[in-house]
């Protein structure tokens, strides 16, 4: 379904067949590095299916699925710049295909916007950050696997360093009024997510 969903998007913009494989084997390398536990292509195919459950509720869907596909093309855990990559990669990309530069500007605030998830003037960004926060609101199991993954992916720092850093972000988000901005993902997601980082600040506090 991935890989159908952006070679389809790719066709509104270009008939290079052999450009929209390259471009679609870029993307999986990048998600299928060999330092990846979360951030892979199994997140995107969430992001996908919960994204498509709201697809009336988007105003751009070319530059939704363009954000999806490359948010977290580019990620490093010991670099603060992953999301600035990441929306560089994606406007090459788009201009490469001819793109719209609106529809290339939409795709890098929506990009921009996963490094602080704040709330957006913008409804597309809202809906799409919180579709990038969903897994905080799974069930408890899903969501320990969601943050062992996270650990396994700042494997280089020890405990302790680590420690502090997830502790500074589950309290930035348990500060907030609502985890989400969007009602339909607070209705869905809200309550077990204030539950899962709760319960993970517990445990790592322990």
């Amino acid at each position: 379904m991935l890989r159908n969903t952006f070679i389809e998007l790719l066709k509104n913009y270009t008939d290079d067949d052999a450009l929209m494989d390259h471009l679609w084997n870029e993307i999986v390398e990048n998600y299928a590095a060999h330092n990846r536990y979360y951030h892979t292509m199994q997140h995107l195919d969430n992001l996908l299916l919960l994204l498509i459950d709201v697809k009336e509720k988007i105003g751009n869907w070319d530059a939704i699925l363009f954000t999806l596909y490359y948010h977290d093309i580019i990620y490093d855990p010991l670099r603060s710049d992953n999301e600035e990559k990441s929306a560089d990669l994606a406007e090459e990309r788009m201009k490469q295909i001819g793109v719209s530069n609106h529809v290339i500007d939409l795709c890098r605030k929506q990009i921009l916007a996963t490094k602080s998830h704040l709330e957006s003037t913008d409804s597309d960004t809202n809906y799409f950050t919180d579709a990038d926060l969903s897994i905080l609101g799974q069930a408890w199991e899903m969501y320990a696997s969601y943050f062992e993954n996270v650990r396994k992916e700042y494997a280089i720092y020890s405990n302790s360093i680590y420690r502090v850093g997830r502790l500074k972000v589950l309290n930035h988000f348990l500060s907030k009024h609502c985890i989400y901005k969007t009602s339909y993902f607070q209705q869905k997601f809200e309550k077990q997510a204030q539950d899962n980082l709760q319960n993970e600040v517990v445990q790592l506090e322990g």
